[in-house]
């Protein structure tokens, strides 16, 4: 698992579908759905640490986009 797509895919194994319509809502509330696969017990410990790294990243990927945009938009 290296990619949002590996966590979407992973999510999808418990039907869950994720799509709120802007990616960085995505990313939050698939980290909520994470966490609640997690302690219902259902997920492997690995796969949840590894699943919620790749969430973190991209989340922060996402927040620096969006700082970058307003920059650019305040100019």
């Amino acid at each position: 698992m290296k990619t949002l797509y590996d966590v979407q895919q992973l999510l999808e194994k418990y039907g869950i579908l994720i799509h709120v319509g802007k990616r960085i809502w995505d990313i939050e509330l698939m980290a909520l759905e994470l966490d609640n696969i997690n302690k219902a017990g259902l997920i492997d410990q690995h796969d949840y640490m590894i699943a919620k790294l790749i969430l973190r990243r991209e989340h922060r990927i996402e927040e620096l986009k969006e700082k970058d945009k307003k920059k650019k938009d305040s100019k």
